[in-house]
């Protein structure tokens, strides 16, 4: 069995084509199909069904995937760990952020590319559950998000603290709830609210919160989004609750505290546990703890 056949085993997983999984790796369709026909040979059990121009993965090639994605990344581990042995001149980073810390992620990013030019960065704006998944895939280094991610695998996590943010009730600065200092759970029940969708972590703590209490409030508007919906907040005939961080920015928009309750979230940088933590992840991170504990750092 050969790394370069496990390598050219998880991207037809990934791709479910032949054809482009062959364009991607730079070889032919003709040396994939083998070199996956070889590695079915030795294993002495199919990983694909072949039926006609389509491939469809059997029960034995989804349970092989795992094992082979983790070899495949072990390897690339290993040679990152040989390539930090230089210096930060080469490389890439690929963060995964909710957009209620992008507060902290942008001046965090300018730094570590005055000290770090010529290394890549990618970003990528997603819910705690959509990133978790492509963790667990590999594509990310790490995740700045709230709270603990939902997964069937968070015993793989872990989680370095950063900050704590108060959830609060979002209106617009012209709303005539923006008058008050703060409200109740109840309050809420008569208010028409604009949530996050299902996904951000934020919402799966307002609705354990609105179970708890046995709160049935209006909600009248869900997104995936959540510039957008800041953007409608605007407009006055909705509010939200979301971390006062998430709004900070945002001068239209007012953040109310909500009594009675404890409504801290905790962000982290969760990673996973048993992946090589290369230099260029922790130069950035040493970067945002540096700024986050600076005197005039701008996190609520």
């Amino acid at each position: 069995m050969e790394l370069r056949q496990l390598r050219y085993f998880t991207k037809a997983k990934e791709l479910m084509n032949f054809t482009e999984a062959a364009a991607q790796l730079f070889i032919s369709q003709s040396t994939l199909s083998q070199q996956i026909k070889s590695l079915e040979d030795e294993l002495g059990i199919p990983l694909f069904n072949r039926v006609g121009k389509h491939i469809y993965i059997t029960e034995a090639g989804e349970l092989f995937y795992n094992y082979a994605l983790k070899c495949v990344h072990l390897a690339n581990d290993g040679y990152l760990l040989l390539q930090d042995l230089g210096n930060l001149h080469t490389g890439k980073l690929v963060i995964g952020v909710t957009y209620g810390l992008k507060h902290i992620l942008t001046p965090a990013i300018i730094e570590f590319y005055k000290r770090y030019p010529l290394v890549q960065i990618q970003v990528i704006f997603g819910t705690s559950t959509e990133m978790a998944e492509q963790l667990y895939q590999f594509k990310m280094d790490f995740l700045l998000t709230y709270d603990n991610v939902v997964s069937s695998n968070a015993r793989e996590l872990k989680y370095q603290p950063l900050f704590s943010s108060e959830l609060s009730l979002i209106v617009s600065s012209e709303s005539k709830m923006a008058q008050k200092s703060s409200i109740t759970l109840k309050d809420l029940n008569s208010l028409s609210l604009a949530l996050p969708a299902e996904g951000f972590s934020t919402r799966r703590f307002i609705d354990e919160v609105f179970r708890k209490n046995e709160i049935t409030p209006i909600v009248s508007l869900e997104i995936n989004d959540i510039p957008t919906l800041l953007e409608l907040l605007e407009a006055g005939h909705w509010s939200s609750i979301l971390t006062r961080a998430t709004a900070s920015d945002q001068k239209n928009l007012v953040a109310i505290p909500i009594r009675g309750i404890n409504t801290l979230q905790q962000a982290a940088v969760v990673s996973l546990i048993e992946v090589y933590e290369k230099q260029a992840v922790k130069a950035f991170l040493e970067i945002l703890m540096e700024q986050l504990s600076s005197p005039d750092d701008m996190h609520p």
